[in-house]
């Protein structure tokens, strides 16, 4: 038995004269039933219908507004008649439906406000979410039409689907938070309209919205639960644009849709969840993130359930990471046009941002400073210091719309405790530093937390070149393997310990912390 939603057989029983269109696609070969709530009752109700049915005469059944249903001897041949019998109401469709001549010319997104859209379908979980804009023209067509706002309300294209996006998405007007405020008050009134003895209400906020003249937005825990989310958007505003042409878009009562979203089965497909990770559903920006520190921050936001915009001036950045989850950026931090460019992309892709880690740094030859040469200080400061500033000026705007955001400068030892011939370096790091305790007191009243880490002798980070390594150890007087054991604690500091504080740092955890300068060197008596 094989049994699908098929969006060309849904679409044509979603209309007022569905019976009568699937008789004229099958003639006598398909069973067409009422809908009938799934599950043993459905399936006592086809066996009182069939017990006097001649079964060989029989392609199919096909239940309205739900699906259809194919079976034989074996796999293979019931896969087939499913194809046969799904490409029938497809070709119906085609020479049947033609979708109206809507301007399709989209209008200019602004980030922003598909930030606060975001932010608002979050505040009205309790948890951060995901969000996926679809500006493509067909969801651009369709978020355009004059009666958006009648013919979307109506129901899902197949009550199975009812689980993710919920029976209706929210449509977008100049008011971005009354209208999610709102669109909860109406799903709790439907909630209660329809409830019995003993049920709990269900997330009463929006699965997916209509953002007119730009598109679909599609919100999730996790980037795969939006995309779930964005797929059965799809196929719905395509079914209902061919439903319209062919006489109208009737779905289910809302009673039959409520049995099924609150039916026990189906709230079980919901209930088989792990243990949220701490981050999940946060979305993260790290720069730096080819090597070292950084590429151990992507890995460990990921892990924790963030998604990660990955930034590097290395081409590799872009498909270093084998995941869904991150998008890597090359992006040259001292080139403020690709920084704007790559805090607006991080937005565009996953809805908003949440997370800064400010890590892209360079090491520049150690020299004392009456022979560091002007373009080696302008480098150190360029890279270590202004890119940071740029990136907090261009990311701010959309930290505002974050949830519990947080950034995270990875500064350096050589701060507190400077050491000879890193002046280049140690000034630079000194100069964001103090950005940082700045941002600190400006950004508090946004409640946007800022925090700075000084790791030292991390040494699996490009910066530390064996030439390098090998001069920063004799300008201590000490061999390498002596230098590189040089703490309090005689442990090695890896970039993956620098990324977990980092973590941790835009984490609940640290929630009410802010301004706060911690080492991560193992111990250090100058520091002390």
């Amino acid at each position: 038995v094989d049994h699908t939603h098929a969006d060309s057989v849904v679409t044509v029983t979603n209309t007022p004269d569905g019976k009568k269109y699937i008789r004229d696609i099958y003639g006598g070969k398909v069973l067409v039933i009422p809908y009938v709530m799934p599950g043993f009752i459905l399936a006592k109700y086809i066996y009182k219908l069939t017990r006097d049915l001649d079964w060989p005469k029989v392609e199919g059944i096909i239940l309205l507004n739900h699906g259809i249903f194919t079976f034989a001897d074996d796999a293979k041949t019931s896969y087939e008649s499913m194809i046969r019998l799904v490409s029938r109401a497809e070709r119906f469709l085609k020479t049947k439906t033609r979708i109206a001549s809507v301007s399709s010319s989209a209008q200019l997104v602004n980030l922003t406000d598909l930030a606060k859209i975001r932010r608002e379908v979050s505040l009205s979980r309790g948890q951060s979410v995901v969000a996926i804009l679809d500006g493509n023209p067909d969801q651009v067509r369709f978020s355009s039409r004059e009666d958006i706002r009648s013919v979307s309300q109506r129901g899902p294209l197949t009550p199975d689907h009812v689980i993710r996006p919920k029976p209706k998405p929210v449509v977008i007007g100049e008011d971005i938070t009354a209208g999610i405020k709102r669109y909860v008050q109406q799903y709790r009134k439907y909630f209660r309209r329809n409830t019995k003895k003993g049920l709990v209400c269900l997330e009463p906020s929006p699965q997916w919205a209509l953002w007119p003249g730009r598109g679909t937005i599609a919100f999730g825990r996790s980037l795969k639960d939006a995309r779930i989310v964005a797929d059965i958007t799809a196929h719905t505003t395509r079914a209902i644009e061919r439903a319209q042409a062919l006489g109208g878009w009737s779905v289910l009562s809302e009673h039959d849709i409520f049995e099924m979203e609150y039916w026990v089965l189906e709230q079980a497909k919901l209930a088989k969840k792990d243990h949220e990770p701490v981050l999940q559903g946060k979305i993260a920006l790290v720069t730096g993130a080819a090597g070292g520190i950084g590429r151990a921050c992507v890995e460990t936001f990921l892990a924790q359930g963030a998604v990660v915009a990955a930034l590097d001036i290395k081409d590799e950045v872009e498909d270093m990471f084998a995941a869904p989850d991150v998008l890597g950026l090359k992006a040259d931090v001292t080139d403020h046009s690709q920084l704007r460019a790559a805090v607006e992309a991080t937005v565009r892709r996953f809805g908003g941002l949440d997370i800064v880690v400010a890590n892209a740094g360079i090491f520049p030859p150690s020299e004392r400073l009456e022979a560091i040469q002007d373009a080696a200080w302008a480098k150190s400061m360029r890279v270590n210091l202004e890119s940071s500033q740029k990136l907090l000026k261009f990311a701010i705007p959309f930290l505002k719309l974050g949830n519990d955001p947080s950034v995270v400068l990875i500064a350096s030892k050589n701060v507190p405790a400077p050491g000879p011939g890193a002046g280049a370096y140690s000034v630079a790091k000194a100069g964001l530093t103090q950005l940082g305790r700045v941002a600190a007191l400006e950004l508090a009243e946004h409640n946007i937390r800022v925090n700075i880490l000084h790791p030292n002798a991390v040494f699996d980070t490009a910066i530390w070149t064996r030439d390098v390594l090998r001069t920063r150890a004799k300008s201590y007087g000490l061999s390498v393997a002596d230098y590189k054991r040089s703490n309090l604690l005689k442990t090695e500091v890896t970039s993956a310990d620098v990324a977990a504080l980092a973590a941790a740092l835009a984490s609940p955890l640290f929630a009410k912390t802010t301004g706060a300068q911690i080492p991560v060197d193992g111990g250090n008596e100058r520091v002390i």
